[in-house]
C-alpha cells in the first residue's frame, strides 16, 4: 500500500507529542526550497505542510502505483532494461539528453555519461534560463537573495509574474513575515503586466492593496525600453504630454513608478523569464537589468529572477562548475568538434540557440528523457527513446525503454540549489523504496559503455 500524506494546516505552531520527535526536511516542489517542513510520522508519512504545491508534490509521489522497467512496452527487470538502453546508446552517434529533471548528484552522473556518449544536454525549462543567461553573459546583473528580501525589501516590483503561481509561499515567508532582522515596515507591492485577479497575494495582512499597472506581457519590451529612456532623461515620446499612453499606460504613471523606485530604501524586482514568450525576450531581461543598474547608482535595488522548477537551477549550476558551460552544451570528440566553439580541455561545445531540445530533435539519433521530480512526458518524436523518471509516468506511446527511479527528497537523499543560487540544501530520504536513484541508473549505463 502506498504511503499516505497527511498535511496539517497549523504547520508552524505544532506542540504535539509527535512533533517533539519530528525532523526537518526540505521541500523540492519549487525554488524556495522551504526547509521549515517537519516529518512528524514515518508510517504513514505525515508532514506539517500547508503549501498547495508542496502537498500536490508529496501526495502525487506517495500515492504512485509501483512500476517496473519496460522494454518495447513489456515489463521486465532492471538489468534487462539497462542492457536495452546500452544497446541504443552504443548505436547512437548524436544522442540528446533532455528533460534533466534532477538534482545535483543526478546531474553529476549525467555529465559523466554525456562525456562518454557525446551527448547534447538541455533542460525541459531551459527557455527561461537561457533568456536570463544571455542577459547575464552580456552585461552581468545585480541580484539579491531570499534572506535579503525577507530582511530588507521595502518594495516588491513584480514584472509579468504573480510570483505565487510558481512559488506559493513567497509572500507568506518573505514579504508578509513578521520577523526580520531590522524590524522594517511591510513592503509595498507593485505589479506590472499581471492579471489583476492573480494579485490577491499582494494584499497585505492589514488589507493594503498592491499597485497594479495593467498591461499585456507581450508589451513589456516597449514598456521597459520607455522606462529606461525616462530614467535616463531621454525623450522617446517626442514632446508628448504626460497624458500620452504607452501600451495603454499613461506616461505620468511610468514617471510615478520611477519616482517610487528611486525613493525606496530597498527595491526587489522579480521576474519569471519563462513567462516572456515573445521574440528575443532576453533583451527584455537585459532592459530589466539595466533599469536595476541605473537606479542602484543612488539607492538600493536588486533583481530576483524566478526559476521554473524540476531542478533547473541545480542542473545549470552543476553543469557550469563541472564543465565551464551552462546547459545547452554538447560533449564531443575532438575530431567532431567545431574548433570555434570548443573548449579543448573540456571537449565541450556551447550553443544556446542550436542546442535546444526542439532543434536537436531534428539532428539527434537517440533521446534520453529524464524527469525525476514530476511525471513530465518526453516530446513526441520518432527517435529511439529511453525514459528514466518518475514512477507515475503514464505514456500514450511507450518509449523503447522505461526505467522508473526514485524521487529525490522522498525515495532517496540528494542536494538541491535554491532559486537564488546562494544556498544548497539537503533532500532527505523519507521512506524505504525498491526504486534505484537516477545517479545509480546512470552509473550502470556508464559502466556498460566503452
Amino acid at each position: 500500500m502506498a504511503s499516505r500524506l497527511i498535511y496539517v494546516a497549523e504547520s508552524y505552531s505544532m506542540q504535539s507529542k509527535d512533533s517533539e520527535k519530528s525532523i526537518s526536511i526540505s521541500c523540492p516542489a519549487c525554488g524556495l526550497l522551504c526547509d521549515d517542513l517537519r516529518l512528524v510520522s514515518a508510517s504513514p508519512i505525515k508532514l506539517n505542510i500547508s503549501c498547495t504545491k508542496g502537498v500536490a508534490f508529496f501526495e502525487y509521489t506517495l500515492n504512485a502505483a509501483p512500476r517496473q522497467p519496460s522494454v518495447a512496452g513489456q515489463a521486465t527487470d532492471l538489468n534487462t532494461a539497462i542492457q536495452a538502453a546500452v544497446t541504443i546508446l552504443k548505436q547512437s552517434q548524436t544522442p540528446l539528453f533532455a528533460g534533466l529533471g534532477t538534482e545535483v548528484q543526478g546531474m553529476r552522473a549525467i555529465l559523466q555519461l554525456a562525456n562518454k556518449t557525446g551527448a547534447t544536454l538541455d533542460h525541459m525549462h531551459s527557455e527561461g534560463m537561457i533568456r536570463n543567461t544571455l542577459a547575464l553573459q552580456n552585461s552581468g546583473w545585480q541580484n539579491t537573495t531570499l534572506t535579503e528580501v525577507k530582511n530588507r525589501a521595502t518594495v516588491i516590483f513584480a514584472i509579468g509574474t504573480d510570483i505565487v503561481s510558481s512559488h506559493p509561499r513567497f509572500f507568506e515567508k518573505l514579504v508578509w513575515n513578521s520577523e526580520s532582522l531590522f524590524n522594517k515596515p511591510r513592503p509595498e507591492v507593485i505589479y506590472l503586466a499581471v492579471d489583476e485577479k492573480n494579485t490577491t497575494a499582494g494584499i497585505s495582512p492589514e488589507g493594503k492593496k498592491p499597485w497594479i499597472i495593467p498591461a499585456e506581457i507581450k508589451q513589456l519590451p516597449e514598456i521597459m525600453n520607455v522606462l529606461n529612456a525616462l530614467l535616463n532623461q531621454k525623450n522617446p515620446l517626442h514632446k508628448k504630454t504626460p497624458d500620452a499612453l504607452i501600451c495603454g499606460i499613461a506616461v505620468a504613471t511610468l514617471l510615478a513608478l520611477l519616482e517610487k523606485l528611486k525613493s525606496a530604501q530597498y527595491v526587489v524586482v522579480v521576474w519569471a523569464a519563462g513567462n516572456f514568450k515573445f521574440s528575443q525576450a532576453e533583451l527584455t531581461v537585459q532592459s530589466i537589468i539595466q533599469l536595476i543598474a541605473k537606479i542602484n547608482e543612488t539607492t538600493r535595488i536588486a533583481g530576483l529572477p524566478l526559476n521554473a522548477g524540476d531542478g533547473d537551477v541545480s542542473v545549470n549550476n552543476t553543469s557550469t562548475w563541472l564543465s565551464g558551460y551552462p546547459i545547452r552544451s554538447r560533449h564531443v570528440k575532438l575530431g567532431d568538434a567545431n574548433p570555434e566553439n570548443i573548449n579543448q580541455n573540456q571537449q565541450l561545445e556551447y550553443d544556446p540557440h542550436h542546442f535546444s531540445c526542439q532543434q536537436q530533435l531534428k539532428n539527434s539519433d537517440a533521446l534520453i528523457w529524464i524527469s525525476t521530480f514530476n511525471a513530465q512526458l518526453p516530446p513526441n518524436c520518432s527517435l529511439p527513446t529511453i525514459v528514466i523518471g518518475h514512477p507515475s509516468l503514464q505514456f500514450e506511446r511507450m518509449p523503447d525503454v522505461f526505467i522508473p527511479v526514485g524521487v529525490p527528497g522522498i525515495d532517496h537523499a540528494g542536494t538541491q540549489f535554491r532559486m537564488d543560487n546562494v544556498v544548497a540544501l539537503p533532500l532527505k530520504k523519507l521512506r524505504q523504496s525498491d526504486l534505484p536513484s537516477l545517479s545509480q541508473v546512470i552509473q550502470l549505463l556508464t559502466d556498460e559503455l566503452p
